[in-house]
């Protein structure tokens, strides 16, 4: 769980934070996941894209709630996986929004998707213990 800065400005005129501002906040996170559990320089040799994202938003967020992010990748496949992320108000525990996405490894020099590392693979199967080898 990774705390998550709320911005004034992330504010839309329903006086909640806007839906897409919990992308900036999930791809921060999930990029923080990646060097906290791959290394520091993880997305040096290897960037990832969003293939699909579906979220769930059950809850408005107001400024300046504090929130936190959960990430998890459920799911390893050869060139994809899938990762969930939630947002949630620290002080109460209520869900604010349910994402889950399926990422593919991209070599940004070739311009095309990539196997995963079985190095990167081991490291986060080693973190999440629980996790679904199939995609």
């Amino acid at each position: 769980q990774m705390s998550a800065q709320l911005r004034f400005s992330d504010v839309d005129n329903f006086g909640h934070v806007n839906n897409a501002v919990y992308f900036t906040l999930f791809d921060s996170c999930k990029a923080r996941y990646f060097m906290e559990i791959i290394g520091q320089d993880a997305l040096e040799h290897i960037s990832y894209v969003v293939a699909n994202v579906n979220a769930d938003f059950l809850a408005p967020v107001f400024y300046p709630d504090e929130i936190a992010i959960q990430t998890k990748i459920t799911k390893l496949g050869n060139k994809s996986f899938t990762m969930v992320q939630r947002a949630i108000n620290t002080r109460t525990g209520e869900v604010k929004c349910d994402c889950q996405e399926i990422m593919v490894a991209f070599d940004k020099h070739t311009n095309s998707a990539v196997a995963l590392p079985d190095e990167y693979k081991r490291k986060i199967a080693a973190y999440e213990k629980d996790i679904d080898f199939g995609l």
